[in-house]
């Protein structure tokens, strides 16, 4: 058969979910057809859109289905997007799909974290895929990156700015002096934040992104409810005050590190120096910090959300399962379990704000913390301190030997 005739044929493909991935993803199947049928080999064609809504007098009202049963029972349909979000029914209507051998490509990090082992394995089983690479950094290929080119790798450390909400956030902090909930607020008013923002500002979004790369990078299956999590909401603009007299800047990360069977994750703002390669990360862009035994330190950046840049990694799943149809490709997790240690064992640096300003009391910092940096703002009645590298758990005994502290943040 010539390559124009393969080209002709299309692949039947369905979109559960027509909201702003699933319908991103109609787009650039269709606006970029001629690419992904020259890169296929075939064209990839949305036959079905299962949605609870009509969209009556739009180009894809005919593809319109409610029943989950259109796209199951019809064995033309070789590839699913699941774009519904949440976990149910997600998970009963992608394990459907999947055990009638239909791919599965999904953006959807809630359900990959919570249900990722499970259907991975039914993949494993019926010889499709399950592929997500748009589930933790968006339009940021760093899946298929950890499977495919970093594959000869053991990776030692993962670090991310993985949510674009809390960076825009930390941003607008950092550069116009704003607090938390004036920054919020206007996320939400341009549509980056959600009226409800626990997810981000809490740094759940970013928990169960790191849990999937841990995942990733161990091949064991990471609970998410695991990895110690706290997000910005106590991040103030006093903080970004002494992060500027320091020459700093506060990132929330979603960070592992990885030691033979040990794995320390976690969740927190961040206080970096620009010789991080994460300090230039700003608005709502994502970036990614991957450190391999053999490679060192490589970064990718790019937009961690959005319609298209989502939209376009979740595509690229597509033709990834055309291209291997019938054919598993070997990646993901096990079902055994990974173990996160109590991250009181990891070593930060720390930046401590402490009410008053005597000089009695800055003595007494200097004599607990001997190797730590003193920084004060003119006219205020505290001071902070940035303290060297230690356990967590010798800074909590530092920490009880001092009165008065009101803010703590990480630091690298």
């Amino acid at each position: 058969m010539s390559t124009e005739a393969k080209q002709n044929e299309k692949i039947a493909a369905a979109v559960m979910g027509y909201g702003t991935i699933g319908s991103g993803v109609v787009e650039i199947l269709e606006k970029n057809r001629d690419v992904i049928a020259k890169k296929v080999g075939k064209e990839i064609e949305a036959k079905y859109i299962l949605d609870l809504r009509e969209f009556p007098g739009t180009p894809v009202e005919h593809k319109i289905v409610h029943d989950i049963a259109a796209i199951t029972e019809d064995p033309a349909v070789k590839i699913v997007v699941e774009a519904m979000g949440g976990v149910h029914p997600a998970y009963e209507f992608a394990k459907a799909c999947l055990m009638t051998g239909k791919h599965v490509v999904t953006s959807n990090k809630a359900l990959v974290a919570a249900c990722g082992t499970e259907l991975l394995q039914i993949a494993r089983e019926k010889q499709v895929n399950f592929l997500f690479e748009a589930s933790t950094g968006g339009g940021i290929p760093v899946i298929r990156t950890m499977y495919r080119s970093l594959a000869g790798e053991k990776i030692e450390e993962i670090t991310g700015i993985l949510n674009g909400t809390t960076n825009y956030i930390l941003t607008k902090m950092d550069r116009c002096g704003q607090t938390f909930e004036s920054a919020l607020k206007e996320a939400q008013d341009l549509g980056y934040a959600e009226r409800n923002p626990e997810a981000d500002v809490e740094g759940h979004d970013t928990c169960r992104k790191i849990a999937i790369l841990t995942a990733m990078a161990t091949g064991k299956e990471v609970n998410y409810e695991d990895i110690p999590t706290e997000g910005i909401t106590r991040i103030t603009d006093m903080d970004f005050k002494y992060a500027e007299k320091l020459g700093r800047s506060v990132k929330l990360f979603g960070s592992s590190r990885i030691e033979g069977d040990k794995v320390t994750a976690f969740v927190a703002p961040v206080m970096i120096g620009p010789e991080h390669p994460l300090y230039s990360v700003n608005d709502v862009y994502n970036g990614i910090v991957i450190k391999g035994n053999m490679l060192g330190t490589s970064m990718y950046f790019g937009s961690g959300a959005g319609k298209l840049p989502t939209a376009s990694a979740v595509v690229a799943d597509m033709m990834e399962a055309a291209i291997y149809e019938g054919e598993n490709i070997p990646l993901g997790w096990t079902e055994e379990k990974q173990e996160i240690e109590p991250w009181e064992n990891a070593s930060f640096r720390y930046f401590l704000r402490i009410s008053g300003n005597s000089q009695s009391k800055k003595e007494k910092v200097t004599e607990v913390f001997p190797d730590g940096e003193i920084v004060e703002l003119s006219g205020c009645c505290e001071f902070g301190v940035l303290t060297s590298k230690m356990s967590g758990a010798e800074l909590n005994q530092k920490k009880a030997a001092i009165s008065d502290v009101i803010g703590l943040i990480r630091a690298e």
